[in-house]
This record gives structure tokens, C-alpha cells and sequence, in this order.
């Protein structure tokens, strides 16, 4: 899968220090989303959760994500390995009229 990303990841600056390695920022986020962990948890191994929360966010600013899902998407259906199953959930939730900010009954309405 690796080799399939790797090409969408965007290049070093040009000025100022070389990123902090992406497979190993890659794995800090998919290792919050997974376990659902704060970001100041994160493991030693992982790299420094700073890096990994600016570099999730500097991403999905820039596009980087979506460039990375089409990708894997358009090779997954190109090798048929994919299933296009669309599930749809009509349920509705009604409040009750309280909820919704009707005036109570005996209430005043503070005009005079």
C-alpha cells in the first residue's frame, strides 16, 4: 500500500528542514483514529504528537487526502476489489414540542 501513496505525499520544503519521516507520521494517525486515544498518548515510536497533528491537518488543508483516496479507490476498482454497497437510513427523530422552544403554558412572556 505504501508504494501507492508514496508518490501523493507532498515533497520537502525547499527552504528549512526536511519533514519528519510520512510513513511514520501516516501510522501516529492511523494509530489515534484506531484506538481513539488523545494525541499526547501517542507512543514513543510514532514520532512527536505535534508533528503528527500539524501534518494531519497541513494534509487535509493542501488536499493531500483526497488525492490519496482517489488514488487508493481508483486502484482498488480497477483490481475489483471493491464493493459499491449503498446503504440508506430513513429514521427520523421527532422532539417533543418542548424541546423545539414552545412557550410553556403559564408562563410569562416578560413584555409588558
Amino acid at each position: 500500500m505504501w508504494d501507492r501513496v508514496e508518490p501523493l505525499m507532498p515533497a520537502d520544503p525547499v527552504r528549512g528542514r526536511r519533514w519528519a519521516d510520512h510513513r511514520r507520521t501516516l501510522e501516529a494517525i492511523a494509530w489515534k483514529y484506531r484506538t481513539g486515544s488523545p494525541w499526547r498518548d501517542l507512543p514513543d515510536e510514532l514520532g512527536s504528537f505535534q508533528t503528527a497533528h500539524k501534518r494531519l491537518i497541513r494534509w487535509a488543508v493542501e488536499g493531500t487526502w483526497e488525492r490519496i483516496l482517489a488514488a487508493v479507490l481508483a486502484a482498488a476498482d480497477a483490481d475489483a476489489d471493491i464493493g459499491w454497497t449503498v446503504s440508506v437510513d430513513s429514521t427520523v427523530c421527532r422532539a417533543h414540542q418542548h424541546a423545539a422552544g414552545a412557550r410553556k403554558r403559564g408562563a410569562k412572556s416578560g413584555r409588558t
